[in-house]
């Protein structure tokens, strides 16, 4: 049996969910959220195969999980939707995603599609994002679907809880660690992300115009899909001046990566 979620917020009506022990294996450690108000669920970059089986069962035991409103996916990648159509079989969810990959996402929605009833194709059940950002009603509240393209995928999404006034920020502020407990030495912890960070987001320009909108949103905690969240102002702050002072991606290249091998 997988270990209890960490409860990151939880005022009874309004809970916020961490499962960061389920993968096994050779994949990357990874956290899934999942986000209660009142009668309504979101799960977060709920992963692919290694993640399904043992998240499924992980979150019924706190909804009906075919009952599950949202899936949100910050992003296209394998370790955030891989596992789409088992979802969309055994749940009633919408998925969340930018527009950019809406057209693509049914890709991963084949055994869905050959077994669906109702005539209800894959389309009907997405919520494409346009590049700006929306709100995503939840339960008595929203889900602000922000934009961060290009951090590192092109069509990139993060999503801010308003009332847990937590920012799960998908590849950004992730650590190579195999678990997710609070960074409590930044100056420590930023050797298990630079390398990570310079390779995977695109440019420092980016990433400055990121930390601009983030200093105004003022989040109480940044959770990044892996590794260690960012909890309080100082730690915050820490991240968000390095990451803009970050060279990464375009910043870092030269005509010596381009060569005919």
């Amino acid at each position: 049996m997988s270990s209890p979620p960490r409860i990151l917020f939880d005022n009874g009506t309004h809970k916020v969910l961490c499962f960061d022990q389920l993968v096994t294996g050779d994949g990357v450690q990874s956290n899934q959220f999942l986000i209660i108000d009142h009668n309504q669920h979101a799960l977060l970059d709920p992963g692919g195969d290694l993640t399904y089986m043992p998240l499924s069962m992980a979150v019924s035991r706190h909804i009906p999980v075919q009952e599950l409103t949202y899936v949100f996916a910050s992003h296209q990648d394998p370790d955030i939707i891989a596992s789409l159509d088992k979802w969309f079989l055994h749940t009633r969810c919408k998925v969340v995603c930018s527009k950019l990959w809406a057209r693509f996402l049914p890709h991963l929605s084949a055994s869905f599609m050959t077994q669906r009833s109702g005539g209800i194709s894959t389309t009907e059940r997405m919520i494409a994002v346009p590049d700006r950002g929306q709100d995503i009603p939840l339960g008595e509240t929203v889900i602000k679907a922000l934009p961060a393209h290009f951090l590192h995928s092109v069509g990139n999404l993060q999503f801010f809880d308003p009332i847990s006034g937590i920012l799960f920020s998908g590849d950004m502020g992730a650590s190579m660690l195999d678990d997710a407990e609070p960074v409590t030495d930044f100056a420590k912890h930023v050797s298990s992300m630079e390398g990570f960070h310079r390779r995977y987001m695109a440019g420092n320009k980016v990433c400055r115009l990121w930390a601009n909108m983030i200093r105004q949103l003022k989040p109480a905690m940044i959770v990044p899909q892996h590794g260690r969240p960012f909890v309080g102002p100082d730690m915050i702050n820490q991240f968000l001046d390095w990451i803009s002072q970050l060279e990464c991606g375009m910043d870092l290249l030269s005509q010596e990566n381009y060569r005919i091998p």
